[in-house]
């Protein structure tokens, strides 16, 4: 598994623990827990960091980006893998630095967690939501 591939499972692991109790808990000593445990010698740990810290100071634009371009799920009703599955691809889409990680990438990796963590249809839920809001962005149009 590529690093960086590892790392987006760690996040995910540590996001839908921290969603699972309500985001009372520490985020980060959950990230650090987690890259101790699955992901020992990692070269480059503060990629997640990034992810995770991205994800938090953007936590209500992009729960609004995911009811408004999944919109017969509300977001509590979506499966806790698939809502922050999205929340990663969300934000490496709109605000990860394009060089490091290109739109296309941010999507077919929010695509392989689903299929690895997901249900049935996980894969084709999260690549309709990203894949509408990539096309907005080409398109220029309001997210």
């Amino acid at each position: 598994m590529a690093t960086r591939h590892l790392i987006r499972t760690i996040v995910l692991q540590s996001l839908y623990e921290w969603d699972f109790y309500h985001q009372k808990v520490d985020l980060l000593k959950i990230m650090e827990r987690n890259l101790k445990e699955f992901g020992p010698g990692i070269d480059e740990p503060e990629f997640g960091f990034k992810i995770i810290n991205g994800i938090v100071s953007h936590w209500e634009e992009l729960n609004k980006l995911i009811e408004k371009n999944a919109p017969s799920w509300p977001l509590e009703q979506i499966a806790p893998i698939d809502r922050n599955i999205l929340r990663i691809g969300l934000y490496e889409l709109l605000y990860a630095n394009k060089e490091e990680v290109p739109a296309k990438v941010a999507i077919n990796e929010a695509i392989e967690m689903a299929k690895n963590f997901g249900g049935e249809n996980s894969s084709k839920f999260i690549n309709g939501v990203l894949g509408n809001v990539y096309q907005k962005i080409e398109q220029k149009e309001s997210l």
